[in-house]
């Protein structure tokens, strides 16, 4: 199960890393599932991302006080906005279907406003 483990965390690490290129692939939740499997098959991975000076202060301030800095909001906010704007406008999707993503975009939004600011 270690292996798997271990496996895992360095598939998610590759798809965080390739999230920070890409822009509808997220980083972050992918670095906490990678920190999360490092947590239970290897010590040295897990100390190795939370210490990585450019994904760590994420991943500490989700750990430890489950904020979330305000930059990574107001881009994380904007950024659905401009999708959902894409969807609406690119692909003219039936009211239920526009209204599904709406809710869901709103939910996913509300939570994100509603985490503490990291420091």
């Amino acid at each position: 199960m270690r292996l798997v483990l271990m496996g895992l965390g360095w598939l998610f690490v590759a798809l965080g890393i390739l999230g920070a290129f890409l822009p509808l692939l997220p980083t972050t939740p992918f670095l906490l599932l990678a920190v999360a499997c490092f947590t239970r098959s290897s010590p040295r991975l897990e100390a190795w991302l939370l210490n990585h000076p450019r994904l760590g202060p994420p991943l500490k301030d989700w750990r430890e006080h489950g904020a979330i800095s305000r930059r990574a909001k107001v881009a994380a906010l904007g950024l659905m906005a401009a999708s959902y704007a894409v969807f609406l406008f690119g692909t003219s999707p039936p009211l239920w279907r526009a209204v599904l993503v709406l809710a869901i975009l709103l939910c996913s939004s509300l939570f994100i406003v509603t985490r503490p600011d990291a420091s």
